[in-house]
């Protein structure tokens, strides 16, 4: 059974090491900075920003997304970012907690929810497609933190519907 909670300063910990993971094994993830507790801390204070956690029964972190305003987007538009843990994907944590943050982007007047996602990031490409997220912009030869280039696809599902 899965789990879905709000995520909470606690928990920056479980979710530094679950990310830190996924940017070690690369390729998925724009970030390739490993994040401390510190850093997860404060984008957990971002405002604006609704985090949510994903945990098995026996309190052991699956994933996390969150949502937030960004700069490029409209303010009935939310940006997304979903990680989980891997060994785990494909069992249902991502689902589960897209559900929860559709319930709550809509509560919170959004319109469309964003996605920006590597374009060689197979995963989270079929992840949000299977969403019913919709390409609408792709951004080519985007230089990570790391000087690795890459293109960049902007997913959105449209809250309306």
């Amino acid at each position: 059974m899965i789990h879905i909670r709000r995520a909470g300063p606690l928990d920056a910990s479980a979710m530094a090491e679950l990310l830190n993971q996924i940017i070690t094994k690369g390729g998925t993830t724009a970030y390739t900075s490993l994040f401390t507790s510190e850093m997860i801390r404060s984008k957990l204070s971002t405002p604006d920003a609704i985090w949510h956690l994903a945990e098995a029964e026996d309190g052991a972190v699956l994933g996390f997304q969150w949502i937030e305003p960004h700069p490029d987007l409209d303010a009935d538009s939310t940006d997304i970012a979903t990680f989980v843990k891997i060994g785990v994907t494909g069992l249902g944590v991502g689902s589960a907690l897209f559900q929860k943050t559709l319930s709550v982007a809509r509560t919170n007047g959004y319109r469309f929810v964003n996605a920006i996602i590597r374009a060689d990031n197979d995963s989270g490409l079929a992840y949000y497609q299977s969403r019913g997220f919709e390409n609408y912009r792709r951004l080519t030869n985007q230089t990570l933190d790391d000087g690795q280039v890459v293109d960049k696809i902007w997913k959105r599902y449209d809250l309306t519907q």
